[in-house]
């Protein structure tokens, strides 16, 4: 057995190692490849690393690594004239193509395989992204090396520019002077059909009679102007005031006819588009799944709009979002207080392994949570409901899988008191926390295909990610009456089944 010698540099050689520290493997590049070693005996008498699979991912990892390593070499080789490069210019088949917005998609069938030889740059046939086998592809960049970026610099020109405001459009409330004509052809159709039947014409005379009918016309027209001017402002003021109160009635019938999964608007644009195109396909995975058929994701401003019509409120933690106020939290806590859960998502599992301390989106949900009545959390235990309430898991995956998610922690009947915070009569944990990055692994397209990559490659990563998304809704729609289950056996065997 080989020991790695402590030194400065051990820390950004090592590769793997026990939870203690001790290097289980390590590398270091020499030239254009790399040697790894691993710190392990042949046998399991030391550690049983070698007789385990993480060994034979360990390998497959490093054989990957090293096909990459040498295509890019005989690449270099290619370009720099040398005579073992022309034995590697084979084509390559294209395998990922990099989009506009950064995504590594399917390669389209205009793509064309890749001489690994051409230095020709990107064009319409071979654009940007890898091409090869997964297990070793060449990497084509949009920019070659030493190409650096210019500023673009605006053309000087001598022609006057008017920058005016768009117009808006204008609309005009009629009904006020529609009812008033209406008003008045009824009263011109009254006066005609008098007319006709001779009412002006008896008992009196024609002039006495005439001019009262002038008068009773003259103080009727008044009478209609005055209403048409009456009705006109508070005709649009009502009009304006029954549509909001039917819009708000109308929103609420809808949140109430359905299930909805609700997440909280941070502001950040980015963020809310991927919560809303996750709760979406989630929602889609749970009507395809199980007999719960959601509504429409909606979003929710903790600051104004109603809480208790959403069972779970999916909150990402957002550096771009402006903190929330004392107000919202205060009414989030009473929300969680009167039986809502609320699953923060801080999406910080590669940027939390990657800094040596608390992420900064840690750090801004312990602010936030500062002055809330938080109970003591916990990771999922291996018997919680969580882990069987539809599928049977034992981790809960996002795009990243290392973070693990934290509940309240269960306590016995002993323990139990009064006063504890936050706590609930279904035994639902009230909160919830992850890093994974949940909504990111549930948004999918139109078209049903995933809008973010899986950081680990793996596809069942996001399948596990969906089942994960399904037991988190089925423990919030049902509570804890799965924990029951664990009481079959007696019961079984107490009926003499």
């Amino acid at each position: 057995q080989v020991l790695a010698e402590p030194d400065i540099d051990l820390a950004e050689r090592t590769w793997a190692s026990l939870a203690d520290g001790t290097p289980l493997v390590t590398g270091v590049r020499r030239g254009r490849g790399a040697i790894v070693l691993f710190h392990v005996t042949a046998e399991a008498t030391w550690s049983n690393l070698p007789i385990s699979g993480t060994f034979v991912d360990l390998l497959r990892r490093i054989a990957e690594f090293a096909r990459n390593t040498g295509l890019q070499s005989a690449t270099v080789g290619a370009s720099d004239g040398n005579a073992g490069g022309s034995t590697a210019s084979a084509s390559l088949a294209p395998w990922r193509i990099l989009r506009a917005d950064g995504v590594l998609i399917a390669p389209p069938g205009e793509v064309r395989p890749l001489d690994p030889a051409s230095v020709a740059p990107v064009n319409f046939e071979h654009p940007a992204g890898l091409y090869g086998v997964p297990e070793g592809f060449v990497a084509r960049n949009i920019l070659a090396p030493g190409e650096t970026l210019e500023p673009f610099v605006m053309p000087q020109t001598e022609i006057e520019t008017v920058t005016a405001p768009l117009l808006e459009a204008r609309t005009a409330d009629l009904s006020g002077w529609l009812f008033a004509a209406a008003l008045l052809l009824l009263l011109v159709d009254t006066l005609a059909v008098l007319w006709i039947n001779g009412r002006f014409a008896r008992a009196g005379g024609v002039r006495r009679q005439g001019k009262a009918a002038a008068a009773s016309i003259a103080a009727l027209l008044v009478l209609a102007g005055a209403a048409a001017l009456a009705l006109v402002p508070q005709q649009a003021s009502a009009q304006e005031a029954v549509s909001d109160e039917r819009a708000g009635d109308s929103l609420l019938l809808q949140n109430l006819e359905s299930t909805r999964l609700a997440y909280v608007i941070t502001g950040d644009r980015a963020v809310d588009e991927a919560s809303n195109a996750g709760l979406l396909g989630l929602s889609r995975f749970l009507a395809s799944r199980t007999a719960f058929e959601p509504g429409d994701p909606v979003g929710i401003d903790i600051e104004t709009d109603e809480l208790a019509l959403y069972p779970l409120l999916y909150f990402p933690v957002s550096l771009n979002a402006e903190m929330p106020s004392p107000e919202a939290m205060a009414r989030l806590d009473a929300y969680m207080q009167n039986g809502g859960s609320v699953l923060f998502d801080t999406r910080d599992q590669l940027t939390g392994a990657l800094s040596a301390g608390t992420s900064p989106e840690t750090r801004r949900l312990r602010d936030m949570l500062a002055d809330l009545n938080v109970p003591p959390l916990e990771p999922v235990p291996a018997d919680h409901v969580l882990t069987k309430s539809f599928y049977i898991v034992q981790n809960f995956p996002g795009r990243y899988s290392g973070s693990p998610l934290w509940v309240e922690a269960q306590i016995g009947a002993e323990e139990a008191t009064a006063d504890r915070p936050v706590r609930t009569g279904d035994g639902v944990t009230p909160i919830m926390i992850t890093g994974n990055d949940f909504a990111a692994a549930w948004a999918l397209d139109e078209t049903g295909r995933p809008l973010y990559p899986i950081t680990s490659g793996d596809p069942l990563q996001r399948i596990y990610a969906f089942r994960a998304g399904v037991n988190i809704m089925m423990y919030m729609l049902t509570g804890n009456y799965k924990a029951d289950q664990v009481h079959i056996p007696a019961l079984l065997e107490r009926l003499g089944q």
